[in-house]
């Protein structure tokens, strides 16, 4: 017969190898989640400097295209400046928290998938 000594000895020693069994777990859960988080994300971070780069290209560009039109270089820069006011007025005053909303739930598709 066992004596109550044994059995919490035994209990012990299980509930040690299940708290590291549960660790082990949620470690490997957590790589599992980073793994499949992180490429995607730096996959579109890495396409926001080209974007940016191409977007000012374009923008001086038609600015001076416009100024050849407009007669001076300077006018095409002012109308360009005054479109881009405008867009971005009107991304962050109608779209309030479209881009946030819009990354958050990639980051959360990406997560559970």
């Amino acid at each position: 017969m066992e004596t109550p000594a044994n059995l919490m000895e035994k209990l012990s020693e299980s509930v040690e190898a299940y708290s590291r069994t549960t660790f082990e777990s949620k470690k490997l859960k957590a790589l599992q989640t980073t793994a499949v988080l992180i490429p995607p994300l730096v996959s579109h971070f890495s396409v926001v400097p080209v974007v940016f780069l191409f977007a000012l290209v374009l923008n001086i560009g038609v600015a001076l295209c416009l100024g050849d039109l407009l007669g001076k270089n300077y006018h095409g820069f002012f109308v360009v400046a005054a479109f881009n006011l405008v867009a971005a007025s009107v991304l962050h005053f109608l779209f309030p928290g479209w881009i946030r909303k819009t990354v958050i739930d990639l980051i959360i598709k990406e997560a559970l998938d």
